[in-house]
């Protein structure tokens, strides 16, 4: 069974063609600078990528059908029709309260979709001309959605309602959503493969560390907690991101310089979290080069962002009544040693104790616990493609 999986941002196009039973990816690829002036790559399995410039790309339908034309080109396809093509996942930012799982896409769930704009307007919206982009394409072929959101909606109301008045949770659905759920959801599972024991009987803290960072509580395969909140900007401080702050801070400083509420958001969102701190970079590599070097902010931003992810591991175990397993993954999480080593250092009154050998690991499945330890420490590459296409072959059979 192929599946098609789409990640559609408001003017970048990202894709996979993969068999979800042998998980092999056949091909995948980005579609950039649509609607500007175009951008192609495209990676058949097994052989280099094409990358090409200029390419015609008004909208994402033009994205799409340059996606399907290379992967049926006589030279470089890897399928020898579209008919080959099973389904099309769909990742889709945000569910709302509406999605607590993935969904074939049908007229009733786009407009649930599109209800839920206004909770992600940079993402939702792109997301939809995707799919629409696809069904004009491939109006036969079964279009599924998976939501970020969807794996936190089984978080308890104590742990998702905000202390505002309630009003604005009943009619505005102002509340803690959560992001990453693909990723975490994946993660999990593997995790609870790698112990050999039933997801149901595990207590699990996955912290997903890269550019968006975000940790999440999840016991007996279910999320319970998650850093991020309303919107992605809650949580860890991230590559730009300030995450958690006092939100009296945003008054004093749009008064004090005359901002209004875009500018300060724009702030908050592209111009804070490691960056701001450091004044290097929001990559945390630069940052550790720089430390290195000397530079005491760069330090310092990151001891920041590792201290919070400390906090939150504490915080979950607490919350959950203790934790089976600690689970590393995306771009810092999964290539970061330092990181972790600097994460779990004080943590062995919880039973965490990492091997400085094994913690040498880059972006493999390894449990880097020391001997000893009562809590594991796993290090599991992210695959939310695979999630998706997983998904999507259950829904389409």
């Amino acid at each position: 069974m192929n599946i098609l999986v789409i990640n559609a941002g408001s003017s970048s196009l990202k894709y996979q063609l993969l068999n979800p039973e042998t998980q092999q990816v056949l091909a995948k690829g980005l579609c950039e600078r649509i609607g500007i002036d175009g951008k192609f790559t495209y990676k058949p399995d097994g052989k280099q990528a094409i990358k090409v410039a200029d390419v015609a790309m008004p909208t994402h339908s033009e994205a799409i059908k340059a996606v399907l034309d290379a992967l049926v080109d006589k030279d470089n396809g890897v399928i020898g029709s579209m008919a080959e093509i099973d389904a099309v996942g769909h990742r889709v930012v945000h569910g709302g309260e509406k999605f607590a799982k993935s969904v074939l896409i049908t007229d009733e769930v786009m407009a649930a979709i599109e209800e839920c704009n206004p909770l992600a307007p940079l993402h939702n919206p792109a997301n939809i001309i995707g799919i629409k982009a696809c069904q004009s394409l491939m109006p036969s072929t079964p279009m599924v959605a998976v939501f970020d959101t969807a794996f936190h909606q089984t978080m308890p109301d104590v742990a998702f309602t905000y202390a505002l008045p309630y009003e604005y949770y009943e009619n505005d659905k102002v509340r803690r959503y959560g992001f990453h759920g693909t990723s975490h959801k994946y993660v999990s599972q593997r995790a609870a493969a790698m112990l050999g024991k039933p997801i149901e009987e595990l207590k699990l803290i996955s912290c997903h560390l890269g550019n968006g960072s975000s940790v999440t509580a999840i016991d007996g395969g279910k999320s319970v907690d998650t850093s991020m909140g309303f919107t992605p900007l809650a949580g860890l401080p991230m590559g730009t991101r300030c995450g958690d702050i006092d939100a009296g801070i945003m008054e004093y400083l749009m008064n004090k310089y005359g901002m209004d509420i875009k500018e300060m958001l724009n702030v908050m969102n592209k111009k804070s979290g490691v960056l701001g701190v450091s004044g290097v970079s929001s990559d945390f590599r630069d940052l550790e080069a720089a430390g290195k070097e000397g530079n005491k902010r760069a330090a310092l931003a990151v001891e920041v962002f590792e201290y919070g992810v400390k906090k939150l591991i504490g915080s979950y175990a607490a919350a959950m009544g203790g934790v089976d397993a600690v689970i590393f993954t995306a771009g810092v999480g999964e290539n970061g040693g330092g990181n972790r080593a600097s994460i779990t250092s004080g943590l062995e009154f919880m039973g965490i104790k990492i091997d400085a050998e094994k913690n040498k690991v880059r972006g493999e499945e390894i449990d880097i616990s020391a001997e000893g330890a009562t809590v594991r420490t796993l290090v599991i590459p992210t695959n939310e493609e695979l999630m998706i296409a997983l998904d999507t072959a259950a829904l389409a059979k």
